[in-house]
């Protein structure tokens, strides 16, 4: 774990447990002198419960500890429950709503490591389902692992069976250093490889999985400056475009034999885990923050937990199919994002990076994806009921960071 910039080790154990009332760990090594949560459940009416987190916690060099150091921790402790609390509700409701899912799913996932994967496998096991992940290393079976190789056209086809759902989210990483020739080739390879291999496999069979989403990213639709884009329109002429269009077309052989396709066109992901927040609070949070360029440009931004859901939801309707705006129906310029996220951590957030500073720092990259404006809606997913939990900047940068 870490406590601002500094890791350090965590060992807990589990003591004790009384199924569907109560679970107890208790700290082994850490920062605290003792620490014991008990987390319990109780009846509340017939068809719910009061979910209860109590801690019972002393400070390293007692008294004194307290006192340096005991308004601070309380505070932070607050800030993650009411943040864990908040969303174990939303999530049970999520799970709640889909009445059209067979339960348990089995679920096969690439990318599993990545943040979208890191966000959605324990939403999927929480709720009782199976995920199981494809990996480039040596698997480890017990952990329900097993190996392919895109690029050698390597996979199991044994792995697809019996599977409700795969979910292929594998791909190089677009948004982070300068796209040399070898980038831009990985960048490619990485998705169309990867994307034709499970589609061409999962062609191939007897009973093949009922459903394949694949992960794609608004940079379909390149800079369109403030034009409102929905799934119908047709792709930009950037690189990024490109990628993304050919990325979609892999999957052709799994849509030509009736397997139904869903590509997710993901817009930028909040999380405080990683992708653009992450990068940006250690500047926002000295005061050094501020927005590129002249800040107009339009940022399709989703809060993770609507990546996650719109992911549920399109498992969960089975007339969902083709692309799928992962957004929030309320985008946001580069300077609207940039001061509400300085308003929700109390910073100023007057500075400017110029785009010609941008441009020579990223390249390419620095104009497609940083300076380049995007202003997308989730037509699709509001049609279909689709339910968003955190539509609001402000709100969803104030759950996300703890605020």
């Amino acid at each position: 774990m870490k406590a601002g910039p500094f890791p350090y080790k965590w060992i807990a154990e589990h003591t004790e447990c009384e199924e569907n009332r109560f679970f107890r760990d208790r700290q082994v090594r850490g920062p605290f002198s003792s620490w014991v949560h008990t987390h319990s459940f109780e009846p509340d009416g017939p068809d719910g419960s009061f979910f209860e987190d109590r801690i019972d916690y002393s400070l390293p060099l007692y008294p004194f500890g307290k006192l340096i150091g005991g308004a601070s921790v309380e505070s932070q402790l607050g800030r993650i429950f009411r943040y864990r609390h908040a969303t174990t509700v939303e999530d049970i409701a999520l799970h709640l709503s889909g009445k059209n899912m067979k339960k348990p799913m089995k679920i096969l996932m690439t990318g599993a490591s990545g943040l979208l994967g890191s966000a959605l496998i324990p939403f999927f096991t929480t709720g009782g389902h199976i995920v199981k992940t494809l990996v480039r290393r040596t698997p480890f079976p017990e952990k329900g692992e097993s190996f392919w190789d895109p690029v050698n056209k390597l996979v199991d086809s044994s792995v697809f069976d019996g599977v409700d759902a795969v979910i292929h989210l594998a791909g190089e990483q677009i948004g982070e250093g300068r796209w040399t020739d070898d980038k831009k080739r990985r960048i490619i390879e990485s998705r169309t490889m990867g994307t034709a291999l499970i589609a061409e496999t999962i062609s191939k069979l007897s009973s093949p999985p009922p459903v394949l989403i694949c992960a794609s990213a608004i940079g379909y639709y390149g800079n369109r400056g403030d034009k409102i884009l929905t799934e119908d329109d047709p792709p930009g002429d950037d690189f990024i475009s490109a990628v993304c269009s050919g990325w979609e077309k892999s999957a052709q052989a799994a849509v030509d034999s009736g397997i139904r396709v869903a590509f997710m066109r993901i817009g930028i992901a909040l999380s405080p885990a990683g992708g653009a927040i992450s990068r940006l609070l250690l500047p926002f949070r000295a005061g050094l923050g501020g927005k590129i360029a002249s800040g107009s440009q339009y940022m399709s931004w989703v809060g993770i937990d609507d990546v996650i859901g719109a992911f549920f939801h399109v498992l969960a309707e089975n007339k969902i199919a083709g692309p799928v705006n992962v957004v929030s129906p309320n985008p946001a310029t580069n300077l609207e994002l940039t001061k509400t996220l300085g308003r929700v951590l109390s910073r100023p957030a007057l500075f400017k990076v110029p785009a010609a500073a941008i441009k020579i720092a990223f390249g390419q990259m620095g104009r497609e994806v940083l300076l380049s404006s995007t202003r997308v809606t989730p037509e699709k997913l509001l049609e279909t009921g689709y339910r968003f939990r955190n539509p609001d900047l402000f709100g969803v940068l104030s759950h996300l960071l703890g605020k």
